[in-house]
């Protein structure tokens, strides 16, 4: 995993995002089946019990927050991840295929435990492939009006901290763990807002 992980975070990181925003919100979805298990999932996996519970947790922890924005991936678990937020927002969320998790193809339903992001799976999308996408898509949802909350995935939140030359730590990749991102001058950092238990695998 660190070997792909190193490499994702290489092709994320050139060249930097720069969004005209300083700062926003980004919230990984509620706990599904598939984290539970640590297995690779398609796109209509839905909340587990503990992932409505965390959703709506999340919920109420922004609903103090000034986003006025809300864009999602299409994704059924970022789907209703984002509406239960948007909802105590008063607000509907945009949602993009763009933000999808990446395609994982014929790995879908098998153990996602040993991941490696350098794979190249039947049917899916190549590492370069899904960055790129990613890249793009993150780009677009941060154009919209600030400040944005982006609602995805594992791989997004990867994908975005080291386009910002954010290192992780691995205590923020929790399902539904609300993050602000901040930057002062040049440099971009990333603050948990809300800790909680039952994170799941960090991918998916």
């Amino acid at each position: 995993m660190q070997d792909g992980l190193a490499r994702l975070i290489d092709l994320a990181t050139a060249p930097p995002l720069a969004p005209a925003c300083d700062h926003f919100y980004f919230l990984r979805h509620g706990q599904t089946a598939g984290n539970a298990q640590r297995i690779f999932q398609a796109v209509d996996a839905p909340l587990s019990e503990l992932g409505l519970a965390q959703a709506a947790r999340a919920a109420e922890r922004l609903a103090g927050e000034p986003i006025r924005s809300v864009v999602c991936s299409d994704a059924r678990r970022a789907f209703d991840t984002a509406h239960a937020v948007a909802a105590g927002l008063g607000m509907a969320p945009l949602h993009f295929e763009g933000l999808r998790e990446r395609n994982f193809g014929a790995l879908i339903g098998t153990s996602s435990a040993e991941l490696d992001w350098a794979c190249e799976p039947e049917g899916g999308e190549t590492l370069p492939q899904f960055v790129a996408r990613k890249r793009a898509a993150l780009e677009a949802a941060l154009a919209h009006p600030a400040p944005v909350l982006i609602v995805a995935h594992g791989g997004s939140l990867f994908v975005l901290a080291a386009a910002l030359g954010v290192p992780l730590d691995l205590g923020v990749l929790g399902n539904a763990q609300p993050l602000r991102f901040e930057r002062s001058g040049p440099t971009w950092a990333v603050k948990p807002l809300l800790h909680h238990s039952g994170g799941g695998a960090a991918v998916a």
